[in-house]
């Protein structure tokens, strides 16, 4: 490990909780090709296609009972 890193270490964990938990994010973000604002205004979006499909009655839909049964009957 190089001393840059172990003295980075150091002083990331003299941060408060919340500078640590942005510091994690804009570190995990960095190893990303799409940065993950990105990625989430692509799942906003894919949820609210999926929502319209539904409310418009396009999408095939199943009883609660079914899945969870089906779920059940899959891990046994």
């Amino acid at each position: 490990m190089s001393a840059l890193l172990v003295e980075l270490e150091k002083q990331a964990c003299s941060l408060l909780p919340e500078e640590r938990a942005h510091l994690a994010e804009v570190l995990l973000e960095s190893l990303h090709e799409a940065p993950l604002s990105e990625i989430e205004t692509e799942w906003e979006r894919e949820i609210e296609k999926r929502t319209a499909a539904f409310d418009r009655g396009e999408l095939e839909t199943y009883p609660a009972e079914d899945v969870f049964s089906e779920a059940r009957r899959m891990t046994q």
